[in-house]
């Protein structure tokens, strides 16, 4: 047990973990809150896709921009900045709610805008956390908590957001969103970093900045492979959580309270997915774990799209959320752990991207499939492209280790799992 928490034992970490867990509560009971919302006002799945689809899109272009940004500025700065700026976004919206003038419109302009704030932030924090883990060897549980950090919110946070939605309209969980970053700002003020952030060798121009990240990441094959995996995973697999509210409506017959168990379910299994990770005491046999977890994604979202009892719906559910984190997870410590020091900031952000830039093109491709040929229809479909993805980077794996281990060795990480 002492090794699954073993990287609170750095102060600024420790603060950094305990700030942000308030904050992404309120970050999960928005989320659900938004899509409910969507939902009650429109009940259509293209909707649904477009919302979510316009909420991210943004990073896109700019998250691979932020990383060469990431790598020249003040990471602790960025995110303090991103901090209030989410805050702000989240009172708006409860502003709009509580006002009752509150429109598709609106909503759409305020994800827009959390998209370009989230560009920023999401590899902001990934980079960051180096800095606040003094000992290497601490790094990868340190990833694998932050994991067990936010898939915890993603239980507390939509079930929360359920029962709020019902009694109180979806206005409480943006005004609770909002007033929570009082916490992780908090945190973040009371840090005092003792390792200077590592530098570009040379001073590029973004263009050339940002090709040099691409091709390092090209060139590395343990880098490369994962985020491939990552990108297909996310671009069929992951919009099934946009497109939830459907299911617990058309397929299960339920309300939001329905939504917010399904949910809650996802993230209990996402959590059991991140503990079980940062026991671990080496990245070494990772590869594994993410062919695994893959797989048991894959075939929890077959047979979750078949489902319509809810007891049935919330145990794949758990099962999907499993799969879902340990691959992110396990593929977010690969690339931590391999990657260079002064060009962690625009690697990270391809990690970002591989999921929060390419999902917001699976939220749309899922919305209108689902409008064409039905949400279960599209969970099959989807689920079959995943194996598919999980076949082709299990038949690379010998190669894979043989790159990976060298590039372990070198930095003095290859033991014994």
């Amino acid at each position: 047990m002492k090794e699954t928490f073993r990287a609170l034992r750095h102060r600024n970490y420790r603060l950094f973990f305990f700030g942000h867990g308030l904050s992404l509560i309120g970050t999960w009971m928005q989320r659900t809150a938004i899509v409910w919302l969507v939902y009650r006002l429109t009940q259509s799945p293209e909707v649904l896709g477009s919302v979510d689809f316009s909420g991210q899109i943004m990073g896109v272009v700019l998250i691979p921009l932020a990383g060469v940004f990431l790598d020249r500025w003040n990471r602790y700065r960025v995110i303090l900045w991103t901090q209030v700026f989410s805050m702000v976004q989240a009172l708006a919206l409860a502003a709009l709610v509580y006002s009752n003038i509150i429109a598709v419109w609106h909503i759409v302009a305020l994800s827009m805008l959390l998209g370009v704030i989230n560009s920023f932030d999401m590899p902001a924090r990934q980079a960051f956390v180096s800095q606040m883990v003094d000992d290497k060897a601490d790094l990868p549980n340190a990833i694998a908590l932050n994991s067990a950090l936010f898939n915890s919110a993603r239980i507390i946070g939509p079930s929360v957001a359920g029962l709020a939605i019902a009694a109180f309209g979806e206005g409480l969980c943006f005004l609770f969103n909002g007033l929570s970053y009082f916490a992780v700002l908090g945190s973040l003020l009371a840090i005092k970093l003792t390792r200077p952030q590592t530098q570009p060798a040379r001073a590029e121009n973004v263009l050339q900045g940002l090709k040099e990240g691409v091709a390092y990441t090209y060139q590395s094959l343990p880098i490369r492979m994962v985020l491939l995996l990552l990108v297909l995973v996310s671009l069929v697999g992951f919009p099934v959580l946009p497109l939830m509210p459907l299911f617990a409506g058309q397929v299960l017959h339920g309300s939001s309270e329905t939504l917010g168990w399904l949910m809650a379910a996802f993230g209990s299994g996402a959590l059991i997915g991140t503990v079980f990770l940062a026991s671990r005491k080496s990245v070494v046999g990772l590869e594994k774990a993410i062919t695994i977890a893959v797989i048991t994604f894959a075939l929890g979202l077959i047979a979750f799209s078949l489902s319509t009892t809810l007891w049935i719906s919330l145990g794949l559910a758990v099962v999907m959320g499993f799969g879902m984190i340990a691959q992110m997870a396990s593929t977010n410590t690969i690339v931590q752990t391999l990657v260079e020091e002064d060009k962690r900031g625009r690697v990270m952000s391809l990690y970002v991207l591989s999921f929060g830039g390419i999902a917001p093109i699976g939220s749309l491709y899922a919305g209108h499939m689902a409008g064409l040929i039905g949400t279960a229809s599209t969970f099959i479909l989807s689920g079959v492209l995943v194996l598919a993805g999980a076949a082709v980077f299990a038949w690379h794996l010998p190669a894979w280790r043989v790159e990976a281990h060298i590039a372990l060795e070198e930095k003095g990480l290859l033991s014994d799992d």
